[in-house]
């Protein structure tokens, strides 16, 4: 049998991430028996074993590593879906709400290019309301797939726009972010090399894909903490010159030479068939 209910890939997704049906069926506010049956249901039907159990506990079989995959983008699917819908409804219908476009951007990136689009966008007929979701380093991807956004700003070659649509909208050059009193902030330009390994200043360390890249510096959980780490010398960062906006009297922007050059998107799902997104990719395309 091909086909699969969305109820049994959940059951199936919360045992792999958790690797134990304790856990899993706590997690889906369940008893345990019977998500090991619709387990041994599922695998009975599929005709593959998608689960190793022993005395050690619990592990995925190759069947089972594809399901995962698999699942997780079947899973987002779907909900996005869901929340897409929820959006949309009623904006078609005499008297409805306008129609609302959620537009996810990395928090105090492209602040400028930004404020440009929603202007533009805003002054055409028919413009659907924009509701701007700031996220943190990354997040854009992941809140397309699963509808919390329609559309995002997405820099490359930090963000993956791999399954998207996406429109070249400006390139720009990076720069250290330092605090303003520390011997390189004098500096008219610096290298890679340069603020890569500073004893009293170690690089901070943004999540990528939920996990921190190992060094010596502060984990990075939101813009604030880093612009007052910053600032009390505890840290340096790099960011696509754009950022300048948001910079304090504390800190000192400097260009860095040989750092890769930041080419902001605008990106949204391929199969979309929103007229309301149409509308802003267009007006996107003409900034």
């Amino acid at each position: 049998m091909d086909t699969l209910e969305t109820r049994e890939l959940r059951y199936f997704v919360a045992v792999a991430e958790e690797l134990h049906f304790g856990r899993a069926a706590e997690r889906l506010g369940m008893a345990q028996p019977p998500l090991s049956r619709a387990i041994q249901q599922l695998e009975r039907r599929l005709g593959v074993s998608l689960l190793e159990r022993n005395r050690r506990g619990v592990s995925l079989t190759g069947a089972g590593e594809v399901l995962l995959h698999e699942g997780r983008a079947a899973l987002d699917v779907t909900t996005a879906a869901a929340r897409r819908a929820r959006r949309a409804g009623g904006a078609d219908s005499a008297g409805g709400p306008r129609n609302r476009l959620v537009l996810a951007v990395k928090a105090a990136a492209s602040h400028e290019l930004l404020q440009k689009l929603l202007d533009a966008y805003a002054a055409e007929p028919d413009a659907a309301e924009i509701e701007v979701l700031p996220c943190g380093m990354c997040e854009q991807e992941g809140m397309l797939r699963d509808g919390r956004a329609d559309v995002a700003l997405m820099h490359a070659p930090f963000n993956s726009l791999a399954g998207f649509d996406s429109e070249e909208l400006m390139t720009e050059g990076q720069i250290a972010i330092l605090p303003a009193g520390h011997p390189l902030a004098a500096r008219r330009t610096l290298s890679l090399a340069d603020v890569s390994d500073v004893p009293d200043l170690p690089l901070a360390r943004w999540p990528r894909h939920g996990t921190y890249p190992p060094g010596p510096g502060p984990e990075i959980h939101n813009q604030t903490q880093l612009a007052q780490l910053v600032a009390l010398g505890r840290t340096v960062a790099v960011f696509p010159d754009s950022a300048r906006a948001w910079l304090w009297a504390e800190h000192a922007a400097v260009p860095l030479t040989d750092a890769p050059p930041v080419v902001t998107h605008i990106a949204w799902p391929a199969h979309s068939r929103s007229l309301a997104l149409a509308g802003l990719i267009r007006t996107a395309a003409q900034l």
